[in-house]
């Protein structure tokens, strides 16, 4: 009992120091992981074993991954992505498996050999892909969605591989009986998925919900997500996929913000071993031995996999940079390729070097594809050139904008407080620029096409960037007396004299924020909102006789333009029943979608109790919309509702009636 104990402690323990080491070299993390596993596995220090134990915590941490993806897919939004999907998808694995297979089987002299290697090395790592956009926030973006479609195909078409390998190995008579009984067996196991789970789902969670136990709810969420991904398994479809289903029925409820948030720690960490098992597999001596072997299956295995990539979506009308940034995305192997390389080798498909070799080149193309994802907007700029004169005239315009509208407001924090602020500002006509700490905010009001990026106030070259020396005033909108000091510090340093304006909890840190250069301190929560925002207009020469009729306009409005907000994890445990709570979203028009061509009046979201706020076109946020206006591919509505409306408004964009 205590010696199956020992692997999973030695894994905690290369966790830890990847993570710290990370820290120290300023590395993703991700890749300190997959070094600290080459490092501390079989291959070099031989400190973790590998084994069943730590293979199982690295394939659960993918569960948790493809889970956390599944829960910003609703299935109208799958359907309406079916194209990627079942399009470039399929297109992929078909052009990679055929190019490469006739490179190997050309070598080797053998064509099932070719075909095996080429099946594996045509997958590519649903983890590393899936983490990494994430953590850049580009999952939602259209290259993002255009590598997650790809992978959620390969995924299926694990299937088809698994029972072609033993059938040629073996020469069976019954090869396409065996494929039809596969495809049957998938198909009804997600019809029920997708059918029953629609309706037995919501029911289900509402009726753990009302017991009020936060522990019963956790023990329900990690129930329904290793349930689901266990079913999936038993019909021969892979553990991943069946965790982005359950995911996907649970976005269709309003308990996916608070599962979301629960499920992250899991994920995590997780997530963290599988990468430490994935670089125990790495080994010396086969980068000796057959170095020249693992340059030519990494060289088959990079270039031609961003060619196909870029290729296929090029050839489904997708963009240019769009393209090239998914094909650097998806270029390295995966997970999978290991699984299929290992099934391979057991039925004698393929010599046990050029297994050996193919695994060492998916390890290595691993370690490479942090930093293709990493640099691939400036890698997508240097190799195609409209893109970098698109790229380049966005961020000419960008800068003649700025530079138009000097006396703009440096907003810190764009939580509620912030984005009260944000819209008295845009309606005086104030420009403004946030800066805030929490991603899945930021990535809302992003995607909504408000000025938001991801920042610390608190440093000096951040506040310089969102053009401090330019702005008329800076405003704190978080209640962090430490974080504040820290802000007011750094406009000291830079501007002195550039008005101030900090918020806190209550007046017991007034005096020590005035004496750090705060021109005004408004504390208080609630009225603080509006104070904070009539001090700014103020302060950027609004005439106070304005500002008197405009806050008090809001107030006679019941705080109507304080209702609604882009939902962030630290806005959590505030006590407010989540499922009657007003908040604002996003909703891609993606390819596909219902609703592109269509005017705002054939969507009749007023029926569904939803308001439309504002649309994100081309970088540029619109409120000049009337019901005539025509909903185009790539348009960001910006939706005010209960999560239930908003559940509802989704499928009817993206799938319609």
């Amino acid at each position: 009992m205590h010696s199956s104990l020992a692997p999973i402690v030695l894994v905690l323990l290369a966790a830890v120091l990847s993570v710290t080491l990370c820290r120290s070299l300023k590395v993703p993390a991700m890749l300190g992981y997959l070094v600290v596993g080459f490092l501390a596995g079989p291959g070099v220090m031989n400190l973790i074993p590998q084994g069943e134990e730590t293979a199982f915590l690295g394939e659960i941490g993918i569960v948790f991954m493809m889970f956390s993806i599944g829960l910003e897919f609703s299935l109208p939004k799958l359907r309406a992505m079916r194209q990627l999907v079942f399009g470039v998808g399929f297109g992929q694995v078909a052009v990679t498996m055929l190019l490469v297979g006739l490179a190997v089987g050309w070598i080797s002299g053998s064509p099932l050999t070719g075909f095996a290697v080429g099946g594996a090395l045509a997958m590519s790592s649903t983890a590393i892909v899936s983490k990494l956009l994430n953590e850049r926030l580009e999952l939602n973006q259209a290259h993002g969605q255009l590598a997650i479609g790809v992978l959620l195909f390969q995924d299926i078409a694990v299937v088809p591989l698994l029972i072609l390998f033993p059938a040629f190995a073996g020469g069976s008579d019954t090869l396409w009986m065996d494929l039809g009984l596969a495809a049957l067996k998938v198909v009804v196991v997600l019809a029920l998925l997708l059918f029953f789970g629609q309706r037995l789902l919501r029911p289900w969670f509402h009726l753990v919900a009302r017991q009020r136990s936060g522990e019963l709810f956790m023990i329900n969420v990690l129930l329904v997500t290793l349930g689901v991904a266990w079913l999936t398994e038993l019909s021969g479809l892979s553990l991943a996929l069946g965790a982005f289903v359950a995911g996907m029925l649970i976005s269709e409820t309003e308990y996916r913000y608070q599962v979301e948030e629960d499920i992250r720690p899991f994920r995590d960490i997780l997530l963290g071993f599988f990468f430490v098992t994935v670089g125990m597999k790495l080994e010396l001596t086969v980068l000796f031995e057959r170095f020249g072997e693992v340059l030519l299956m990494l060289a088959l295995l990079l270039p031609i996999k961003v060619a196909v990539v870029f290729g296929v979506a090029r050839g489904f009308r997708h963009k240019s940079n769009e393209s090239m940034r998914a094909a650097l995305a998806l270029a390295q192997g995966g997970e999978f390729g290991f699984v299929l390389l290992a099934l391979a080798l057991n039925l004698h498909l393929v010599p046990a070097g050029t297994a050996q070799a193919a695994i060492a080149a998916i390890l290595i193309s691993m370690l490479i594809a942090p930093f293709l994802i990493l640099y691939g907007d400036k890698i997508t700029r240097r190799l195609i050139k409209q893109d970098w004169m698109f790229q380049a005239l966005d961020l000419h315009h960008m800068l003649v904008e700025s530079m138009s509208k000097n006396d703009h407001v440096v907003i810190c924090g764009y939580g509620r407080s912030g984005q009260a602020l944000a819209r008295l500002l845009e309606a005086e006509d104030i420009p403004f620029f946030a800066l805030d700490m929490d991603p899945e905010r930021v990535r809302e009001a992003g995607e909504a096409g408000d000025p938001v990026v991801f920042g610390d106030a608190g440093k000096h070259e951040v506040l310089v960037a969102a053009g401090l020396m330019r702005a008329k005033a800076v405003v704190v909108t978080f209640a962090d007396t430490h974080a504040a000091l820290r802000i007011l510090s750094s406009v000291e340093h830079a501007r002195p004299g550039l008005p101030v304006i900090v918020r806190t909890v209550d007046d017991s840190d007034m005096d020590q924020l005035r004496h750090a250069g705060a021109d005004e301190v408004v504390a208080e929560v609630m009225e603080g909102s509006l104070m904070l925002a009539s001090q700014a207009l103020l302060v950027v020469g609004v005439p106070p006789s304005r500002v008197v009729r405009r806050i008090r306009a809001v107030r006679e409005e019941r705080y109507g333009l304080f209702r609604g907000f882009f939902r962030g994890v630290s806005d959590e445990g505030e006590g407010m029943d989540e499922a009657l709570v007003p908040r604002l979203q996003s909703i891609q028009v993606c390819t596909g979608a219902a609703a592109v061509g269509q005017p705002l009046a054939n969507l009749h979201l007023r029926d569904l109790g939803v308001e439309l706020k504002a649309i994100r076109r081309q970088r540029v946020r619109r409120t000049d919309f009337d019901d005539s206006f025509e909903v185009e591919q790539g348009d960001a509505l910006v939706l005010l509702g209960t999560p239930e409306q908003l559940a509802l408004a989704e499928y009817r964009i993206l799938q319609g009636d």
